[in-house]
């Protein structure tokens, strides 16, 4: 791969911002910053456009409290076409941690992602998507 070198101007608030982006996401270099920062807004317009993406939704609750499995079992098998894997932790007695990965639409990912981390007694949802290609 062939890197291209040009010069960069910014006002001192934003050079600021980006050396702490920097900072605090541990990159070597400002251009590794820059080169991150413009894959995940391609990333992003790719979900914009609903283009094929991978991605996966975790989740962290309470296993004792309710019956999330159960039910987030049943989201997995109604998007069956579209999960590729579940897997689960103990993070401790209390609380478990499910990961499914999902490959599809990201219309459908964003759509089984909202349906999983609405269930009552999630604690913490997220989903991570990337280019599938």
């Amino acid at each position: 791969m062939s890197v291209s070198r040009f010069g960069v101007s910014l006002d001192e608030d934003l050079l600021k911002a980006l050396d702490n982006y920097v900072s605090d996401n541990g990159f070597s270099n400002r251009s590794q910053a820059i080169r991150h920062l413009i894959e995940k807004n391609m990333v992003e317009e790719k979900w914009k456009c609903d283009n094929i993406v991978a991605g996966a939704v975790v989740l962290v609750f309470n296993h004792e409290k309710s019956d999330i499995l159960k039910r987030s079992s049943e989201i997995r098998f109604d998007y069956k076409d579209y999960v590729l894997s579940s897997q689960g932790f103990y993070l401790n007695d209390e609380n478990y941690m499910e990961i499914t990965a999902v490959k599809g639409p990201s219309r459908i990912l964003t759509e089984i992602s909202d349906k999983l981390i609405s269930l009552k007694g999630i604690q913490h949802g997220k989903l991570v998507m990337s280019k599938a290609g």
